[in-house]
This record gives C-alpha cells, structure tokens and sequence, in this order.
C-alpha cells in the first residue's frame, strides 16, 4: 500500500489522565510520525495536537482512530498526497 502525507490534529479537554495514553500512542506509532507540535492553551483547558505524518491510509487511520477512543480526546485526520 502506497504511503500518504498527511496531518492529524488533536484535540484534549478536560482529561488530564488522557495525556499519558496520548502519548504512549504517539510512540507507538512514533514510525509514521514526521513531525509534532503541541500547545497548551490554558484559557480554554485544552491541549492541542497537530501531527504531520507519513503513511499508508490504515496506519493514519489506526493512529486517528484509537486516540478518538480515549476519553477526552477528539481527532481528525487529512490525508494531502495521492
């Protein structure tokens, strides 16, 4: 299967115990991971995520799709390249 550039952006709220399941998923899938960049943004008690990933549909989806699982934690994915 063809790898795919893309971005996941994360979305923590109000969840502190979701954090270290957050980034226990990010090492896992720390292969597909280009690069990360985090903000706190204390005003709205949240922590934001955006991911730039390189990899196959399944992989990015795998990785979206079990850190919307964690409570607290929305995702979404955009995959750019064919």
């Amino acid at each position: 299967m063809k790898k795919r550039i893309g971005v996941i952006a994360i979305l923590v709220e109000g969840h502190p115990e979701a954090i270290p399941l957050v980034n226990s998923l990010l090492t896992d899938f720390g292969d597909i991971i280009i690069g990360r960049l985090g903000l706190p943004y204390r005003d709205r008690g949240v922590s934001i995520i955006s991911l730039t990933v390189e990899g196959t549909t399944d992989q990015v989806g795998a990785l979206s799709g079990k850190l919307g699982m964690i409570e607290g934690v929305q995702t979404k994915a955009l995959l750019l390249s064919k």
